[in-house]
Order: structure tokens, then sequence, then C-alpha cells
């Protein structure tokens, strides 16, 4: 090996280690300390509200009035549990505030609980999965006990007399109902509030009527100090325009026809019947009661005005189920969905690079295609790279040729830049044309190389968000799930720094990637005809990156490193062809 190599190398891995040194010994023991603060700012600022609404509920009347405005007027009905279960869902509801306690996907599985998705997770006392509250988002959510009447095996209905008092005392009742009504086949079901008040008064708490919340968060289990390559996003469309956002504490301004949150395989999309009654606010809020952080987003409802019609009935669509663009499809078609909804959209909330969906659709397209035919996702991979490789293979051996010519023009470029040094633009003049009574193109390889770079990109998204690979196998007892890594040993036990590295997964797919990318640079490489420093270069292209890449990519999923594994192979055997056809056409 030559000198520079080894300094290449030995450079690479000093960069790598010392990388790993400080982040470990500097930038995590900052982020964890940044992290604790936040904690205790959190659990401070949760304190402080709860002294201020118990200091509001002992205020003088005209205060309270202001804010809380609503009390019950029925006797106090215990607390209950009822449960409603389909072929997709089981759900608890609590008749406090008719919420929902437990909303479980049964086709779909959290590997960490080895049980179905919860999708009404980190419920509390003081926040259940849509609650509501009168009012604006800040107020509590409604406690009170409801009485209830299921009907049927998948509708229940929820009711509750109120008292609203005026500013003068005087007091209006009025009625709250929520329905919840199920289907078998379905992940969207269909929610009804209805509000019915007896003297016209309305319902109107500075500016709002009520406020329905998501859950607190959605499952599967998301810790966010490890690297699970998960998310937590605020979902919205409107006029096919997408918002997805990370989900963190602030207020969007934006009219949507259907709005809620998602994580990477999982949704609650909320969609309202009739968008004019709402606010053009979407609500996100990370605040906890517990150390598990929400995701939780918040939609209000217009304030229902002295005069409007007695009875309001709002009604929504609400899915909660898989990120998955097959299931949401079903909504834009109405034969294709027990509701008979057509043209909700839902498909926006699908995970896409933006720029390169137009590429993305027809990729999706091919793989699901393949995996019909050979029933195995990792197979399906491995065709469709393959194919790939075959459609690029004009355009990377002309990209090929083109650096055969390049190499037989160096020594009279370097002629040309000795002589021009000086003179840049003559330099470029004469440049141009060598390059032209030779047929060269200095162009003629960026078109293969951009048309890959888009090709890569489209398929990251793809592979790393695709729904159908969660739980997808390839090879049994080796990837058993397409959408993590790779594994054939896992321990328990937490090792300094070697456990952050590897989520304690020894994997194989990685080393096997690691050792095609360091083959694939040593035959496309070509001769170098510049100095040392030019050779150093190179000798970090070949070996410093790939070993780079390696840490990069160890936890990444393995569909994703599947496919730059396969593309490598095939790579290094297309270039061997090439230049044997290289080589032919040179004699």
């Amino acid at each position: 090996m030559e000198k520079n190599t080894k300094w290449a190398i030995g450079l690479s891995v000093l960069v790598l280690v010392v990388s790993l040194v400080i982040q470990f010994a500097v930038v995590v023991p900052k982020q964890q300390a940044a992290y604790e603060q936040q904690q205790i700012e959190q659990a401070a600022a949760a304190k402080e509200k709860e002294e201020k609404q118990e200091q509001v509920k002992n205020q003088i009347s005209s205060v309270e009035k202001k804010t809380d405005t609503v009390s019950k007027t029925e006797e106090v009905i215990p607390e209950q549990k009822y449960t409603i279960k389909t072929d997709k869902i089981e759900v608890e509801f609590t008749n406090k505030g008719g919420d929902i306690i437990s909303y479980k996907l049964l086709e779909h599985k959290d590997k960490d609980t080895d049980s179905a998705i919860q999708m009404a997770d980190s419920i509390t006392s003081s926040n259940r999965a849509f609650a509501l509250s009168f009012g604006g988002k800040d107020n509590s959510i409604i406690n009170d006990t409801f009485s209830v009447k299921k009907v049927g095996e998948n509708t229940i209905i929820f009711t509750k007399d109120f008292e609203n008092k005026d500013v003068l005392g005087n007091v209006h009742k009025f009625t709250l109902l929520k329905r919840y009504e199920f289907m078998p086949g379905e992940y969207a079901f269909k929610m009804g509030i209805g509000i019915r008040t007896y003297d016209s008064f309305g319902l109107d708490l500075e500016g709002a009527a009520y406020t329905l919340r998501t859950s607190p968060q959605i499952g599967p289990h998301y810790d966010i100090k490890k690297n699970r390559y998960d998310v937590r996003q605020v979902l919205g469309e409107r006029n096919k325009k997408r918002l997805k956002k990370n989900l963190s504490n602030k207020v969007y301004s934006w009219e949507y026809e259907w709005a809620g949150v998602g994580g990477k395989y999982f949704t609650i999309l909320i969609k309202p019947e009739d968008t004019s009654t709402m606010s053009n606010n979407i609500i996100c809020s990370t605040d906890s009661e517990t150390d598990y952080i929400n995701s939780q987003v918040f939609l209000t409802r217009n304030a229902i005005k002295a005069g409007d019609p007695v009875t309001v009935e709002d009604s929504y669509t609400v899915y909660i189920g898989p990120r998955s663009e097959t299931e949401y499809k079903r909504y834009n078609n109405a034969e294709d969905n027990g509701w008979g909804i057509s043209n909700a959209r839902f498909n926006y909330a699908v995970q896409s690079t933006g720029f390169l969906v137009w590429l993305e659709v027809p990729l999706k397209w091919a793989l699901e295609m393949i995996q019909k035919l050979v029933k195995n996702w990792g197979i399906a991979i491995i065709i469709l790279t393959i194919i790939l490789r075959l459609l690029l293979f004009p355009l990377s051996k002309k990209s090929a040729e083109g650096t055969l010519k390049m190499q037989q023009l160096q020594p009279k470029l370097r002629e040309l830049q000795e002589k021009y040094n000086d003179n840049k633009p003559k330099l470029n003049e004469e440049m141009g044309k060598l390059y032209k009574e030779a047929g060269y193109n200095p162009m003629s390889g960026c078109l293969p190389m951009i048309l890959q770079m888009f090709i890569l990109f489209a398929l990251y998204n793809v592979f790393n968000n695709y729904f159908e690979f969660r739980g997808a196998t390839f090879v049994k007892g080796w990837i058993d799930d397409l959408s993590v890594g790779d594994s054939i040993l896992s321990w328990d036990k937490q090792i300094p720094l070697l456990s952050s590295f590897t989520q304690n997964h020894l994997r194989i797919l990685p080393i096997i990637y690691l050792v095609s990318q360091l083959l694939n640079g040593k035959v496309t490489q070509f001769g170098n005809p510049g100095g040392a420093q030019s050779k150093g270069q190179t000798a970090f292209m070949m070996y410093g990156l790939p070993i780079i890449f390696f840490f990069l990519f160890y936890n990444v999923p393995s569909g994703l490193l599947l496919y730059w594994t396969v593309s490598n192979i095939l790579q290094i055997f297309q270039q061997v062809l090439i230049q044997k056809i290289m080589m032919k056409k040179a004699c």
C-alpha cells in the first residue's frame, strides 16, 4: 500500500476517533444537561399553570365568570369504562368526558412491548385522547361523568347537561353530546359533537366554543434521546398543499382540510366536515405531565354566537392507523371504503422528499409490482436495483468512456496549463479546442451522476419511510424487519461508547456494505496523473469515506442499506465489464 494511502486511512481513522471522543465527552453531556434543564423548566411551568388554574377557581365571581363559566347540573355518575372492538381496532372509553383512554391497532405490533400498537399513549387524568375543553386549549378538559348509550356493537354516545352563566349571573342550560361510530375493516371512524342550547344564548368563551385534542402521544413508544429514525410531526392539508413540520410548541395559522399528528409509520388525522366552523389555528404541544414528551395537536371550534341555531352538530372523520399510501387512498374514492368518503386526500400525509415525488411514485409502483410477483420485499428491492442498474448502464458506460478520454488528454492539458498559466481566458479557449478535437464533452459524465443522485435520494425516502417494510422479513433470523437495522446478536448490558453506537446489536449488513464500498472504490478508480496531494485525496475518497459511512449508516433501516449494498456489488461487475469494453476499443 502506498504511503499516501496509509496516511489517508490513518488520518480518516484519527478524525473519526477524535470526533467520537468529542461527541461523547463534550457534546453528549451538554445535550443531556440541556435536556434535564428543559425538563426542570417544563415541570416549573406546569406547576405554575396548575397554581393559576386553582387560583382562578377561587377568584371572585367576575373573573371566574370570564374563565370558568361552565358548570354541571346533573347528579354525579360513577366512572365507568366501555370497549368497542372491530377486526382493526380495540378502543376503550371512559364516561369521564366521553374520552378515549386506549386505542389499539390490532394488526400492528410494538416491538418494544410485543403487543398491539397503542395510539392513545401517555394518557393522564387531565389529558385524554379526544377530550374537549370548553373554550381554548389552555382550559382544563371536561372531567365530568356523562350518561352513556351504546347503539349496536360499534356506536357509543355520551351526553351531559351543563349551565352557562352570563356576566349578569343568569343561567343558560345546554346539552353536550359526543358520538363515536366505528365500522369493521376501517381505520377511519366518525365522531360527532353536538351542542343543544335551550334559549339560543350560544356558547362563546373568548371566541371559542370548544377545543378538541388528539392523543397526548401515539405509538410505538417514542424515545427522543435514542436515534431510532422515528419522528413526530404536525400534519395538515389545504388545497393540495401540505403542512409537515417536526412537532414542537407552536401555533400554525393555517386553513386546513384536515390536520393531525404523525410518526414515522402511524398517524392520527382529523377532518372536519365543515371547516368554516373551525379556527384556522393548528396548536401543537410537546408539554407533558410525565417524563414522556407529548406529541399533540389541538383544533378549536369557533364560538356559537347568540342567535345561532339552537342545535349545532359538528361532524369529524378521524383516521387512526398506518401512515400508508395504500390505506390513505381508499378514502379518495367512495367505492373503496365503507363510509363512502371521497376526496379526503389523507395520502398527503405520506412522507416524501417533495421535489422528487415525481420520481418516488413510479419507483414505489415498480417495487409494489415486483413484490406481488416474488412475495418478498427484500427480493423486490434486489430486483428493482438490478433493473435500475440495467437502465442506467448506457449512461454509466458513456460516463466511463468520457473518463478514459479525459485521462488520455491529461498530458496535453498539463502542457496547456504550463503554457498559459498566467492567462486564464486563453487557457480556457485552448482547452475548449482540445476537447472539441478529441470529441470530449466535460459535462458528459454529469447526467449519469445527477440522475443516480436523484434516484438515490428518492429511494432513500421510499426505503426509510415505506410502511410496508415495517415487519417485512427478508431472511428470517437475520433481516426480520426491513424498517430497522439487521441483527444477528443483541445484548442488554450497556457498554460505554459501544452501546451508544451499536444500540446493543451486532449487524452484518453494514459490514457487507463497507466491503462492497471499498471494492467498488478500488475497481472504479482510474490512473491518476496528479501529484501526491491528488493521490491522497483519491485515497481518502476510496478508503476514508466508506469507513465514515459505515459508522453513519450502521443503524439505518436494513431495506435502505440492502439497496446500497446490492447497488455497489452490481456497480463493481458493471465497471469491470465497461473496462473490458474500453480495453478492446483501445486495442
